[in-house]
């Protein structure tokens, strides 16, 4: 308990304003308010749920609260601010703005019915993709910097996650700090390259382009022998994919920035990635973001002006590792993958309880079966932003090595 100006404060830490009994003590011994210093990390709704917590504290003791919370990035968490006042009545009376560090004087007065809070001024709660993107910039911005890169490197293939990335490290390191690699391949549509140098261009980010035909014709070259009688196949997909990886992994090296890797939740979860290739990289910045999420970033990032070309969002995603290829072709269509990771991961639904909700049986066991054997990937990821309840690597991680594996297929009860 601390004095100050006649008023006692209550003064809680972290955790102990989930539960009644450290508020409830601190009122029996004559607080006047509580003061909650928090360390509460960001994931998507988080607002809401503190909010109502913290309600339920004045609820119960009829007690003002100023709310706290730290601001910055650290490793796959960010914080994101957002502190604030809450009056005796449960009424938000004061709101600091998301991912902003800064002073915010309250003003406390007792004229004759207790000390509650002077109104000030409540920043709006941003929408949820606004504070999603709000967290990756301020993720990025401090991994980078309290880790002393000189900058970061991306590869910017045309696609929808590398403009995203892309933007994002423009907000959070400014784009003479951003470094952009188109790296074509002879399957690598010329749109694809049209649309990355408008990006790179609109946002004023330094680019050059490196194809990988050559590197690529090298490794075949080396490996011909070895793969004598055998027809192409992910393997070939991979080794472009590998080209990319080193060439960019020695600009990094090089130059002393941090290598962006690009890949979504979705493909995470999944597999549908390439280690030593696209995987490669210091920092992935939506790895936990799911791609139909990824969607509504680039409509939010074009919410002023166009910077991500129109047809990156139109047009279906594809790896262009082989000809024609498209993400659907071995995946879900996105919003049914989404749907069903959703469950799984972040909710921890059975195979039959996310049946039960309507999608196809076969294509639930397909997906759970490519989360669970997929583990191996990624413990060898980058680590990302958190953005939602259940990231992996911090929040969920399975064995690599697992009986369990071997059996999910046939056992419909415990998937």
């Amino acid at each position: 308990m601390v004095e100050i100006n006649g008023a006692k404060l209550g003064l809680t830490i972290c955790e102990d304003i989930w539960n009644p009994g450290p508020c409830a003590r601190l009122k029996e011994q004559g607080a006047d308010l509580i003061v909650n210093i928090n360390a509460s990390p960001f994931h998507a709704g988080k607002s809401a749920e503190r909010e109502a917590v913290v309600r339920d504290r004045v609820r119960e003791t009829a007690l003002p609260v100023v709310y706290v919370n730290l601001v910055g990035g650290q490793d796959e968490l960010v914080f994101d601010g957002e502190s604030f006042v809450m009056d005796g009545a449960g009424t938000i009376t004061q709101r600091a703005p998301a991912c902003t560090a800064g002073l915010y004087p309250v003003e406390f007065r007792d004229e004759g019915e207790g000390w509650q809070p002077v109104p000030g001024e409540v920043t709006p709660l941003p929408s949820v993709i606004e504070s999603v993107y709000k967290t990756l910039v301020l993720g990025v911005r401090d991994y980078a910097h309290k880790n002393s890169f000189r900058g970061a490197v991306l590869g910017l293939s045309g696609g929808i996650d590398s403009a995203v990335t892309l933007a994002v490290a423009v907000d959070a390191l400014g784009p003479d700090q951003v470094e952009a690699v188109l790296m074509p391949s002879r399957f690598t549509a010329d749109m694809s390259i049209e649309d990355a140098r408008a990006e790179a261009d609109t946002l004023g980010v330094p680019h050059r382009t490196i194809p990988i035909e050559k590197p690529f014709a090298a490794f075949l070259e080396v490996l011909e022998k070895e793969f004598a009688g055998r027809e192409p196949d992910v393997t070939e997909e991979n080794i472009q994919a590998r080209c990319r990886g080193i060439i960019l992994m020695a600009i990094s090296n090089k130059f002393g920035k941090i290598l962006l890797s690009t890949g979504n939740k979705s493909e995470v979860a999944v597999g549908y990635s390439t280690l030593y290739g696209d995987m490669a990289g210091g920092f992935a910045p939506i790895k936990d973001v799911p791609k139909t999420r990824v969607y509504e970033l680039a409509e939010y990032i074009n919410r002023e002006r166009e910077i991500i070309p129109r047809r990156v969002l139109e047009r279906p995603p594809s790896a262009e590792l082989a000809p024609d290829q498209q993400d659907q072709d071995s995946l879900p269509p996105y919003p049914v993958l989404d749907a069903i990771l959703e469950r799984y991961v972040e909710r921890d639904m059975g195979v039959g309880d996310i049946v039960a909700e309507g999608y196809d049986e076969a294509v639930v066991r397909r997906v759970v079966w490519l989360v669970d054997s997929n583990e191996y990937k990624r413990r060898q990821a980058p680590p990302g932003v958190r953005i939602t309840g259940r990231a992996f690597g911090r929040d969920r991680r399975y064995p690599i090595t697992s009986g369990y594996l071997a059996t999910q297929l046939q056992d419909k009860q415990d998937v």
